[in-house]
Formats: C-alpha cells, sequence, structure tokens
C-alpha cells in the first residue's frame, strides 16, 4: 500500500477492502453487461498493439427530456461501484471466448484476466445535480480497450437513473413543496430493476416515500401503504370480526367492543351532537335533527355498506396507530368517508388519531372538496381538535397533466400516490445518453454530423457553472483543461459551441467547477508520453492559437503528470443527494422550471475552446470536389 492513490482505487480483494466500495446493487451489473461490440473492438485494440493508449471520453446527453429545459443527473454511485470491482470472473472469460470467433488470439484472454480500473480516471458532476445537454455528465479517461468495455455499463447506469429522477422533480415542481408525493410503481415498473431503479431515483428526485418494500431494505427511504380495494371486499359484515377489544393509545383502558363504538358514531354522524339526547320515540325530533345534520353534511349519505365498515373497523384494530383507508370500493361520499369517519372517530375515542383516506377513482378534485366539508363539520359538530385537516391522498393513473389539471380546478388533497406514468417515463422512455471520445494520446477527436446537435465537442475539458447577482445560475460554460478558470467579477465572453452569432459577456458573482475526481486511478502514476505525435501548424493557425491551444494538438515538451494526486470525492447518502437535489432545484430561475415553454439553459464554450472546435471541424472533415 504504497500510496493513497493505490488506495483509492483497489481492483483485488486488499485494494477492494482498503476503498470500502461495495459492489454494484444489482447483482447482474458486471463487465458482461455489455454489447458484443465493446468486446470486439477490445480485440481489435489489442491485436493492434493500441489497447494501452490513454484516452478520454465524455458521458453527455444531448437533449433535456420531457420537453423540459433540465435534467436531473443520477447514478453515479452506482457506476463507482461498478467501476471498483470491475473485474473478469474465468467464467466470464470463458464466456467472451465462447462468443469471439475461434480465430482470436489466446493472448486477449490473458489480458482481460488482468484488467481492472486502476489506470481509469473518472471526474462527474456529483450526482443531484441539475445538469443540461452537451456539458460532459462524467469525463473518463483510461487505457482505450478498458474504457471501451466501460461505456455500455455507464451508459445504462445513468440513463433511466437520471431520465426518472429529472421525472420525479418535475412532478415536485408541478405538486409543489407542501405536497406528499408517494412512489407507488412497483407492480407497473419494467421488470424488478427497474422496480428497484425508479424507487430509489424517485425519492432522490423529490419524492417522500415508495411503497417498495425492498427498496426501503437497501437505500432506507421510508415506507408508505395501507390496504388495496380486496381487503375492503373481503369482508361481507361486522360478524366476521371476532376479535373485538382494543386498548386505548396510553394502555389505561380497554374497549371491550371496538365495532359497537364505531356502529355508535356511525348513528351519531346521521343525526349530529344531540343524537343521544333524543327520545328515540321522538320521530318528528328525530327526523328534523336528522333533516338538519343532512343539510350540513350536504346530504351525502344514508345507510353505507356494512362489509366496508367491516373492513375498516378490523383494518383499524389491526394498526390503531397507522388507520389510513380506501374508501372508494362501493361510493366515495354515500360509503366510504362517512365508514371511515366513523372508525376515525371511534379510535379518537382511545386516544389514536387516524391518518387519513385515499381516493383512487372518479372526479379527484371535487370528492377531496366535498371529503375536506365533511371533515370540517365533523370537526365542528363534534369538537375533535384537527379533525378538519384530516389527510388526503389521491392515487389513480397520475401524471403530470392530472396534477396540473387539479391545481387549476382547486382540490384538497395534501398526499399523491404516483405509480404508471412516473416509473416507466411514459412521456419519454429514453434520455439518450452518448458515450464519445473526445482525446487519445493527447490528440483531440471530434465526430463529426450533418445534424449539427451530433457534432462532439473534442479535447478534455473542464466545465464551470457561473451565477449571477440574483444567485441563480447564468450559463454554463466548458473550457479546455489548460485554459485558467473563470473567476468571480471578471468579464468573461462565453460563446454556443456551434452557432456563430450566439454569445454573450457574463460578469459572474459566483463561480462553481461542476467536474469532480471521483475515482483517481493511479494519481501521479500516470504520465503523458513524450513521444506524442507533433501536428503540422501553418502560420495563420499558430496565430489565433494560445499555447494551451497548443497542448490540445498534442505539442509537448516535457513529461506531465496526468494527475496529480487527486483525492477521492466521498460518495453521500442517498438522503444528502436527495438534499442536494431539491436544493439544486430550488436554485433554478423559475422559467427555466416551468412546464409550458421553458426558457432554454445557456451551454456555451470558452472563445478558445470554440476556435479550436471549428478548427478541427476544418481539420478532420472531408473536401468536395466539383467536376
Amino acid at each position: 500500500m504504497a500510496t493513497a492513490g493505490v488506495v483509492a482505487n483497489g481492483p483485488n480483494n486488499e485494494e477492494k477492502q482498503a476503498v470500502g466500495i461495495d459492489g454494484p446493487t444489482n447483482p447482474m451489473v458486471t463487465p458482461l453487461l455489455n454489447d458484443l461490440y465493446q468486446f470486439t473492438m477490445a480485440y481489435a485494440y489489442w491485436k493492434g498493439g493500441k489497447h494501452n493508449e490513454r484516452a478520454v471520453f465524455d458521458l453527455y446527453f444531448r437533449r433535456n427530456p420531457f420537453g423540459g429545459e433540465y435534467t436531473v443527473f443520477a447514478g453515479l454511485e452506482e457506476c463507482i461501484r461498478f467501476i471498483a470491482n470491475f473485474r473478469f470472473t474465468e467464467d466470464e472469460i470463458a464466456f467472451v471466448q465462447a462468443s469471439l470467433p475461434p480465430s482470436c488470439e489466446i493472448g486477449f484472454y490473458d489480458y482481460l484476466r488482468g484488467i481492472d480500473c486502476s489506470d481509469v480516471e473518472i471526474h462527474a458532476i456529483s450526482e443531484g445535480f441539475v445538469v443540461f445537454p452537451k456539458i460532459p455528465l462524467m469525463r473518463v479517461e483510461g487505457p482505450v480497450a478498458v474504457v471501451q468495455l466501460l461505456e455500455t455499463p455507464l451508459v445504462n447506469l445513468i440513463n433511466y437513473a437520471s431520465l426518472v429522477a429529472t421525472n420525479a422533480a418535475r412532478h415536485r415542481f408541478v405538486a409543489g413543496k407542501s405536497k406528499l408525493l408517494l412512489e407507488f410503481g412497483l407492480r407497473r415498473a419494467q421488470g424488478p430493476d427497474g422496480g428497484i431503479g425508479a424507487s430509489k431515483y424517485c425519492y432522490m428526485g423529490g419524492f417522500d416515500a415508495t411503497s417498495n418494500v425492498a427498496a426501503g431494505k437497501l437505500f432506507g427511504i421510508p415506507l408508505r401503504g395501507t390496504h388495496s380495494h380486496a381487503f375492503v371486499s373481503s369482508f361481507m359484515s361486522p360478524d366476521e370480526i371476532t376479535e373485538k377489544s382494543l386498548k386505548s393509545s396510553d394502555s389505561s383502558n380497554i374497549c371491550e367492543d371496538f365495532v359497537s363504538l364505531v356502529q355508535a358514531w356511525l348513528s351519531k354522524l346521521k343525526f349530529g351532537t344531540s343524537y343521544e339526547a333524543l327520545d328515540v320515540l321522538d320521530v318528528y325530533h328525530l327526523l328534523e335533527k336528522e333533516s338538519e345534520w343532512s343539510q350540513l353534511l350536504g346530504g351525502i349519505f344514508g345507510e353505507t355498506n356494512q362489509s366496508e365498515l367491516a373492513a375498516f373497523a378490523s383494518y383499524a384494530l389491526a394498526f390503531p396507530k397507522n388507520f389510513l383507508a380506501l374508501v372508494d370500493t362501493y361510493d366515495v361520499m354515500r360509503s366510504g368517508v362517512p365508514n371511515f369517519c366513523a372508525v376515525a372517530l371511534a379510535l379518537n375515542d382511545l386516544g389514536y388519531k387516524a391518518l387519513g383516506i385515499r381516493l383512487d377513482s372518479g372526479d379527484l378534485a371535487y370528492q377531496s372538496c366535498e371529503t375536506r366539508k365533511f371533515f370540517q363539520a365533523i370537526e365542528k359538530e363534534f369538537g375533535v381538535a384537527d379533525f378538519g385537516r384530516t389527510n388526503i391522498t389521491a392515487s389513480n393513473d397520475l401524471n403530470e397533466e392530472t396534477l396540473d389539471a387539479l391545481n387549476k380546478q382547486g382540490h384538497e388533497i395534501d398526499a399523491f400516490g404516483i405509480g404508471t406514468h412516473l416509473v416507466t417515463c411514459y412521456a419519454q422512455p429514453a434520455l439518450g445518453v452518448v458515450f464519445k471520445l473526445v482525446e487519445i494520446n493527447n490528440q483531440p477527436r471530434i465526430k463529426l454530423s450533418e445534424d449539427v446537435s451530433k457534432v462532439s465537442i473534442p479535447c478534455k475539458k473542464r466545465c464551470y457553472r457561473l451565477y449571477g447577482k440574483e444567485g441563480y445560475p447564468l450559463v454554463d460554460i466548458m473550457t479546455g483543461e489548460n485554459e485558467p478558470s473563470p473567476k468571480v467579477g471578471e468579464r468573461i465572453l462565453c460563446r454556443h459551441p456551434f452557432n456563430e452569432s450566439k454569445r454573450a459577456y457574463v460578469v459572474p458573482k459566483r463561480v462553481e467547477e461542476l467536474l469532480k475526481c471521483f475515482w483517481p486511478g493511479r494519481s501521479g502514476n500516470v504520465f503523458v508520453s513524450s513521444a506524442a505525435p507533433m501536428t503540422e501548424l501553418n502560420p495563420y493557425q499558430v496565430h489565433f492559437l494560445c499555447a494551451s491551444d497548443i497542448l490540445y494538438l498534442g505539442v509537448h515538451k516535457f513529461m506531465q503528470p496526468v494527475s496529480d494526486g487527486k483525492e477521492r470525492e466521498e460518495l453521500p447518502p442517498i438522503k444528502l443527494i436527495r438534499e442536494r437535489c431539491i436544493n439544486q432545484l430550488n436554485l433554478m430561475r423559475p422559467d427555466h422550471m416551468r412546464r409550458l415553454n421553458p426558457t432554454p439553459y445557456k451551454v456555451s464554450v470558452s472563445a478558445k475552446l470554440y476556435d479550436f472546435i471549428h478548427f478541427l471541424w476544418l481539420n478532420e472533415a472531408p473536401v468536395g470536389e466539383l467536376q
């Protein structure tokens, strides 16, 4: 254990123990979670003697999802877990050998046995940050064959994680900060891994809890859930309840027949507070009182469904401190809500407070408003403190549009249970993350396309976020690695990478560097080759290129360490990442966040990097010939 840099990597067991980084959550995330062409390229690199050439790749996306103008970066921890434990087993090597053509030399498989990520260096934006197109989410540097084998797993781990975290953040934005958001998507998710990942990243994106018990165990996410319609419809009558006794919350007394107490409260709900004082033979006054109380409650119920009442009472006996009822099995206002209230008031007599109801069908805005009126009338009539504020939860295939519509209609819902549209990312199935080579052997590389949005930004870069005087982020800017960092109060020219006319000066009040080292490789032990080829420059090119630009082109006079003993950023717990995400979203200007016609956030490059991009573009693009 010679250096701290070695300790921070650890491909073998001793080093893994030193790092203390567990493997990926999903055991299927192995070096074989890969596309076949990664192995064919790795063999071709090895066969041609290129496999150890130092390469730099950028992982980024080209377009924000869901028609919005921001994305939440997620999945980094799983990537670092994968990299920290990257190593082929004998069984995996045997399968690769069986899958490649028999002409492949046996030495390649010996090479696979020896590789790990100890020569790989990862710089990334912190997980939970708000991010934008073209800005590298991760910069992966290392031997080209090894990094090529990382491409597919890293893209896979980032793509869905960032997509569903963004979807969760968008739902949170529409619902508002005060509402409780519950992720209910496990049964509709794309398989077990989709369900687990959705729960994790929805929580990271701003949801408060999940119904997914496995995710609760794995990640410490709060759990929420009650019962289904099946539980309610499984009861036929209150006579089925055999154990009817319930201790008070302070254990000072026992109610021997809780069901009778519930039924007594249901009768009170029909007539109000004067029910017990009335002579049952005084039919006139009884009917008069019932009419008054019925008008107060809007005349909404008569005889409720007794099997539903039995189900509620039974559930309350099982969970007196956590009673929340699904009230739409038969009829929300004529049965479900009155039955819930009868049980909740019986629990109140024993010192318990019911949690609330869940609406799962029908006109959610109307039902929530009517239910709130019912709760408030009961608080006023019977003097039950805070009963009018009893929680109302809504579910039923909710999405951004329905949340927005509910807000416009007006509603009394306190919590939303959201499933299918959230976890499946129904509005957009993929983020479109890409992994592009930007430098090899210190030579910048560019990927050209007739579609300008697909042109890559070459070179090893640094990325900064510039903040304005009001505290909002103004622009993200990419610079060459060796350019001076932007400084507070300094006038900086920010240019669109490809559009010559789009440019602006910015005088930042705060500058934040985005890319941090999460996996340092053998820091300080890897050197740039002094034999890097010299690129010929004509006098015009030399005129506008500065020293840092020349370094882009691979002109090196001295041996230089690629890294200088970088410290590895710690991976925070998910609760801290969630807080970071919420804080990041709160920092954004409202017009960037709105659902309809959001203002695009500006992503730029420095003037020097802009000049170099276009020089390289012209240098690499073939010149046509007209005949």
